[in-house]
This record gives C-alpha cells, structure tokens and sequence, in this order.
C-alpha cells in the first residue's frame, strides 16, 4: 500500500506544518482512504548536528586503532565558549573540521540500543558517534560514519534546501552543530501507509493523496501533473519531427481496447554515469519503500512515486529505431531485467525495437510490467532514453498475474492512469537527469504519439442523488462537489411528460476528469458526491427486514442430508474445487473415462491445480490421506459440493465489455457454461489390519441407506460387474447406488459405494481396506418423495432378536440376501444387519457366510419363542428358494 511522506505531501497541498500521521489519517478516511500503519525511524532522544574538534588515533594492544574525538555539539559555557564532548569512535573516514551526527546520552536508537556516558578504551564516551546503519538507514557499503560536511560544504543536503525544488545549483553551507539531526537526516518524518481499494488507483501517488486532502479539508492544491500556470509541473517542449519513431502494431486487442494508446519518449545525453542520485532523493525513496540503484532508475521511480505515472528508462545506445507496440509471437521469449528467461504469452503487449532494420523484431520489455535486460540502464550508460505511457488496465494486469511479476508500475497500471500525465512526468525525469546527472536534454527528439480519447460524458440528474442516499443535496451542491472533483459540468434542460403536458427539467452532463477512469456511470458519480460532501451526513437507519419464504425444497433435503451423515458419526469437511491433472491418474480412471475431460482455469489460484474437480473423491481422498498423515487413526470423513462436467464443444466465447450483450449472445454463454452436479461423498479408513477395517464398507452401505431413508427415496444396491470396474473402487468389493420406485426412472444410477481400489488406496497414501461412496445428491433429492414421513405405531412390546447365518455362493450380492431376509421377516421386521461375512474351510470353496441380525417386534404382543423361530425358517426357506442359500451349521 501506498506511503504518505508528509513534508513530500506539503509540497502539493497546503499542510499545517504541526500536522501529525494520526491526524492526516483522520482527515483522509474522511474522504475513503484508511490508515493501515504509521511508521517512524526507531530513534528517539537527542540525535544532533556535531563539528568533529579534535581526532587523535590511540593504538589499542589488540591492534585496533580507535579515535578519540573531542566534538561540538552546540553545548556553550557561560563565556559562550564552546565546552566539547569526549566521544570514543572507531571508524577512519573523518577528520578534525567535518561535521557528524552524534547520539547523545539518553537517545535510543533502533534495535532498543540505549545511549549512555560509559567508560571504553580509557576514556568516559559521552555520547556515539553514528553511522548510517546505526541509524536505521541504508548503508553505502564503507561502513563508516555519516560525514554530513567535509569542512565548511555539505555533502548531505537537506530536503528543505533541495528536495522543495528538486535542488540547488550551490552546495549548502554545513549545518550548525548542536542542530536537530533527526530532521535533517529525515528520520523525524512519520510516514503514513494508507489503503487503497481498488477503484481509487489515482491514490498510488502523493499527487492523488495531495488532491485527497484538498477535498477532505479545502486545503489549496496544486497540480504537480499539470504544467505552469494551472499547475506547479514543468514545462513541455513540443513534439518535433526528428522524435524517436514509435509504432502501435496491436493485432489482437482485448475485448477491442488497444493495448498502448499514448507514448512519450525523450532523451537526455551526456549523463554522468557515476553521478549519484541525491541525498534527499534517496532518503524519500527509503521512506517510500524502495531501495535507491541509479540515478536513471532512481528518477523514474521518484516521478512515479509522485504523479503516479510509471516510467521507463532505456540506454539509448542498445534501443534501435523504431519502437513497435505490439502483441507477443507464439514462442517468443525474452529476458527481463530480473534476469529471468521467460516465455511470454500472445496476450501479452510487448515493447520492441528493431535491430538491424528488423522491425519489432526484438523484445525490449513487456509493458507495463518490466524492461528487458538487453536494454537495462548500467554503470557505463550516458545517454537516456526515457518511456512514458499509457496502457490498458486489462492487458496489463493479466501479464502481471501470468507472470508473477506485480511490480509497482503494473500496480498502477492496471488501476488506471491519468491519460494527460505522461508529457509532464518525462519532462521532471529529464529536469532530475540534467541538475544531478550532468546531462543535456535533446529538445531536437521529443515524442509523443497520442490516440487516447476523452473520458464519455455522463448524463446525471442531480434529483437521483438525494433520491437514492436518503439525503437532501440541492442542484448547486451536487453541481459544485462534481467541479471541485476536477469534472468539466455543463447544465442541460430537457424536457420531461407530465401527463398531456411537459416541463423543463435541469440535468448535469458530466465529464469525468482523466485522473478517474472508474468514473464511468452516473451511479459513479452519486458515491463520489456522497463521498465529498461526507459520509457521516448519511444517517444510520436500521432497514427494515423482508419476511423471508425459508428454504427451498433442494435446500431443506441437502440440509437434511448433511445432518443424517453427520448423525452416522462422519465428520463434515470443505475443500476447495481445484485438482491436479494427476488425480485422474491417482484415481485410476481410464484414459477414456470422461471425467478427464475435467474444466481448465485460466487464471488457477496455484499452477498445480489448474482443473475443477469431477468427482468429490478426487478432493475428499486427500484430506482423508492428510488426516491419517497427521496421526488420526481413523478417519470418518464427508463433504457434499459440486462437481464439473465440461460440455461438448469447449468454453464459449465471452461478449466484448462496454456494451450491453443481445439476448442470444448471453443465451449462447449461459448455454456453454459446464454442468455444476451437487454430489455427497464420505471415507472410511482405519490402520491397516484393524479390527474394523473389513467393516467400513459395510458401514457406508448402512450410511447409503439411513441416507435415502431420510431423504424418502427408494433405493438398492446392485453389484457392479467385475470386468466393469468403476474408478476408484475396487473390482467386486463395489455396488452402484440405484433409485428404485414406482416413479423412479428405470434403472438411475446415483452413485457407487464400496472399498477403494488397493491402487488408489497406496496413491493417497490411504489405509488398504478403505471404503468409500459417492452419489448424485441433486438426482437422489429430485426424486425425493415430498409427502411428510408418517412414524409407525410405537410398541410397548419387547424386542426380540435372531442372528441367522446364511451360507451362499461367492458371488450373490450381500444386498440381495439382505432383501431376501427383509421380505421374509415381513412386518415383524424393525431393521436387518449385517454383521459377518466368513471365507474359508467352514463354508467350502466358492461359498461365503453372511450372517444377519434380525430386531424384530410385534405391535400388538410380545412375541414367543415358536414366533421367533418361525421367522427364521421363513427366512431359510425364502434364501433356498430366491438366491440358494443354506442355514449355516
């Protein structure tokens, strides 16, 4: 978020010069902009201005040499003498007659280092001579002391001497000793970071907080983006043939804006490659976030800073006439200037030149976003050339997220810039290169090639502000709030039907100022007059709450799901939609399966998963897999979301923005928008070789049909053929889920159920003998029966129970003997079970044993023994007769 450097504020708008942080924040949010920090140096106490007297080196028995100074800090007798202070130091880079920063006893410098008179070397140090780590502030790489004068000069100038006007021709005079160093060193400063959302993209600038502050207190401003006399900018020279030639070659524009529609060039040669860039230039940098590399580099981001306008410098000698604008090429790359090869993208606007007379053969930078290296500013640079433009907020943006590059200029960027700034803020770039660069501006090249097009105007009735707000504004309030926004306001009369007849009516046709492009609707401008006229004028009033219709049909039952699963002792998870590609693989679908055709993000929130799930498991295994990882035992696991189905025929085309699509344009993309299935999946998994890890299969089949029971759906199990395997399940130890019913449609699969795949089970890192179910939860509640579930008659009558154990072939479905029971225990029946399933020597090859717990009760007596044991011949009989069952001896 931006920084607020309050003496750089004052420079556009008039600051009381006692304004603190706190209080700037409060006039701002005033206005919409909140505070997010307020940062000071770390040092605290007296930190002063000191003239070095004396410097006598003393040779220590370790070999170390330290000084020991006598220094003025402004201290005098009653004579008006000056009475020095003892001071230990053990850096070389000054003399006797330079003027240092000195910390006094009780100061506090960062890191709580407290400063005291203490004895060292022999000597009572009354005080500490600093260096600029010390300090806080960015070292120079010499690790010595802050030598602010070399004898009567200074070397260091204070921003009231040079920043105010971007320098002076003389070097200041050295500051008196005993004077405030915090101030002079800008460490007294308290920087403000404020936050700003993102309509308000002007505000990436002390320009537009200046404007802000303006609106929020009436303070004068003045526009540093213009030129003298409406502003304080400087002054443009005009275009002139022999400008560096700039072409704009875009293609493929999106969505029909073209990617570049201003670019400004100039040139400044003879610059002083070793030149430093100014102390009070860097020192404000620091404050505003940034480190300091070059005067070149160091200019552009100061101007950037301040009108937010960003900028580019090139060395002139590496850049080939013409620069061309335009789109990237399939498999073109370039290097940019962190040194990364990258491989760019067609929508990505590029800037080239031409090497060789190869018209933009060449990648220079990708705009908006970052230079190239091939063209970067170094050490050896003496002329300049320096890039001003104005791009498009979507080309932009999109290049910054592709390529994780969100620098300080596509941040502001893709916000918005004012179209007007670009000629003024390469004019300051080429004023800072010609006052501390040495350079000479080349006035023979200046270029600017303009095909921006005014801001729309926008038609308002000053009667829809209050009507919408609650607030009474009169006509000239809402009039003179849009002119004090930088709006060019023109009154209108028209002509409104009143019944048979007509009257005048005044309306407001409004130009919004180029610094706003958010500003694009007459709702746009309603908020900006809220804003500046107050938000604390709106009065709070308690809205008035609808009656609601409670939930839908489709809400209730999956609540009602969600609530049996929960009840069955599963815990209930959510996880984000996005998958790897190689889910398909872990899931071990076949390359055919057209879960695979699985939706592709365009913008995915990770590279690894860029597709949207087509099956809950594929996101419900992992967490289930994370658990176990983290040392659950078990885990009981389910989650109900939506899955996606791509359609045939791929995403459709998106309508351009700006207009309002036709009808059949929005039916076409409503009509390519992928299938969004609400399923309810569920994992069981336990250690391996458990006691229960053979039952969590059975236990979801109970799940699958305490589920359907509480929805009041009809539906079976039926064994899913083994050379039909359905991933992820195991093959045989699965069963499809199917709607049964006299209004069911024939033969509805909801889902499966059963034990995961031993392969599936190892990639998850799963215990082998997990189970697991997935079912359309949208299909099960669309045949859902919608009459109240009726309670039996409760009986007062003891339960009876009957375990019987049934021998059948290996490959009779467990569901359909469990229905064979059901049917043969009839009305008595409360609920059948299965609790037992034996292969061995017991039951001969090819056989299993199915044992079932039968609860059984009458309604109208208690039932005897002979009844009990009726039941179970009935079901013997029944199991003979329907699946070739025998009782277990």
């Amino acid at each position: 978020m931006p920084y607020v450097v309050l003496p750089w504020l004052a420079e556009h708008v008039e600051l009381p010069a006692d304004r603190t942080a706190h209080q700037l924040a409060a006039d701002l949010v005033r206005v919409g902009l909140e505070e997010e920090a307020v940062h000071t140096s770390g040092v605290t106490g007296p930190v002063v201005v000191g003239r070095v007297l004396e410097r006598t080196p003393e040779p220590q028995k370790n070999g170390k040499v330290v000084n020991w100074c006598q220094v003025d800090t402004g201290e005098r007798d009653d004579a008006g003498a000056v009475v020095p202070r003892g001071v230990i130091c053990g850096a070389h880079n000054f003399d006797a007659g330079d003027t240092v920063v000195v910390a006094l006893p009780g100061a506090v410098l960062p890191g709580d280092f407290a400063i005291a008179a203490r004895k060292t070397y022999g000597h009572v140090s009354d005080g500490m001579i600093c260096s600029a780590a010390e300090l806080g502030l960015e070292d120079d790489g010499e690790h010595g002391i802050i030598v602010l004068a070399r004898g009567s000069v200074s070397v260091a100038a204070s921003e009231g001497a040079d920043a105010a006007s971007e320098g002076a021709d003389a070097a200041p005079e050295a500051p008196e000793p005993g004077s405030d160093a915090l101030a002079l060193l800008g460490l007294a400063d308290e920087v403000l970071e404020i936050n700003v959302t993102p309509d308000r993209g002007y505000c990436f600038s002390v320009r537009g907080v200046a404007r802000e502050y303006g609106h929020a207190t009436g303070a004068r401003f003045v526009d540093p983006g213009l030129s003298a006399p409406a502003g304080s900018g400087p002054a443009v020279p005009p275009t002139t043939p022999e400008a560096f030639e700039v072409a704009f070659e875009d293609a493929a524009p999106i969505h029909g804006v073209p990617g570049c529609d201003r670019f400004v060039t100039r040139v400044v040669r003879g610059v002083d490659a070793a030149a430093p860039s100014p102390e009070w230039l860097q020192r404000r940098l620091r404050q505003a976030g940034m480190r300091p590399i070059s005067l070149a580099v160091d200019a552009t981001n100061y101007v950037m800073l301040d009108l937010g306008q960003p900028l580019h410098a090139y060395d002139l000698a590496t850049v080939h006439a013409p620069i061309v604008v335009r789109r990237a090429r399939p498999g073109e790359r370039m290097t940019t200037l962190d040194g990364v090869d990258r491989a760019l993208d067609a929508e990505d606007l590029l800037i080239t030149d031409s090497p060789a007379g190869a018209r933009g053969e060449r990648a220079i930078g990708i705009a908006g976003v970052m230079g190239g290296e091939s063209t970067e500013v170094t050490a050896t640079t003496t002329d300049v050339l320096v890039e001003a433009a104005h791009f498009d907020p979507i080309t932009i943006a999109r290049s910054a997220r592709r390529h994780k590059l969100p620098s300080e200029a596509s941040r502001r960027f893709e916000r918005g810039v004012d179209t007007r700034l670009q000629a003024v803020a390469a004019q300051r770039v080429v004023d800072l290169l010609v006052r501390y660069g040495g350079g000479v501006a080349d006035d023979a090249r200046v270029g600017d090639v303009d095909r921006t097009t005014a801001p729309a105007p926008i038609t308002l009735d000053p009667a829809s502000v209050s009507a919408r707000v609650g607030v009474a504004y009169t006509y000239d309030e809402v009039h003179d709030v849009l002119v004090q926004l930088g709006a060019s306001v023109t009154d209108i009369v028209v002509e409104v039907a009143n019944g048979s007849t007509t009257a005048d009516h005044r309306e407001l046709v409004v130009v919004p100022p180029t610094w706003r492009p958010d500003l694009t609707a007459a709702v746009d401008l309603i908020e900006e007059v809220v804003r500046l006229r107050g938000y604390d004028q709106v009065p709070s009033v308690l809205p008035h709450a609808q009656v609601g219709t409670g939930l839908t049909r489709s809400q209730r039952l999956r609540r009602s799901a969600e609530r049996t699963l929960a009840e069955s002792g599963l815990v209930q998870v959510l996880s984000y939609p996005f998958v790897s590609p190689h889910v398909h693989d872990q899931l071990g679908e076949p390359a055919e399966d057209p879960r695979r055709g699985a939706e592709r993000l365009a913008n995915p929130l990770t590279e690894d998963q860029p597709e949207l799930r087509t099956s809950l498991l594929a996101t419900l295994l992992p967490v289930a897999a994370r658990n176990i990882a983290r040392g659950a035992t078990e885990v009981a696991v389910f989650e109900t979301g939506s899955v996606t189905h791509a359609r045939p025929g791929g995403p459709g085309v998106l309508p351009p923005g700006g207009v309002r699509p036709e009808p059949d344009v929005l039916a076409a993309v409503l009509k390519s928008v992928p299938a969004q299935e609400r399923h309810v999946a569920a994992v069981l998994g336990g250690p391996v070789g458990s006691a229960t890890s053979a039952e969590h299969a059975e236990a979801l089949i109970g799940v699958v049909h305490r589920l359907a029971a509480a929805l009041g759906a009809d539906v079976r199990l039926r064994a899913r053929p083994v050379p039909e395997p359905w991933a992820p399940f195991h093959p045989g130890r699965c069963a499809e889920v199917v709607l049964t019913g006299a209004d069911a449609p024939e033969d509805l699969v909801l889902g499966h159920v059963g034990e995961l795949a031993p392969k599936v089970a190892a990639a998850f890192a799963l215990p082998r003998r997990s189970a697991a179910l997935e079912l359309d939860l949208d299909a099960l509640c669309e045949h859902a029966r919608d009459a109240v579930a009726l309670a039996g008659k409760l009986s007062t009558y003891p339960l009876a129970k009957e375990d019987v154990a049934l021998v059948v072939a290996a490959d009779v479905p467990a569901e359909d003997v469990r229905q064979v029971v059901l049917e043969a225990a009839g009305d008595l029946a409360e609920s059948v079970e299965l609790f037992d399933v034996y292969v061995g020597d017991q039951v001969g090859e090819g056989r299993k044993s199915l044992a079932f717990a039968l609860r059984l009760r009458a309604g109208d007596h208690t039932l005897t023994a002979a009844e009990t044991a009726q039941v179970r011949d009935a079901v013997v009989r029944l199991a003979a007769e329907r699946v070739g069952g025998v009782l277990r001896g």
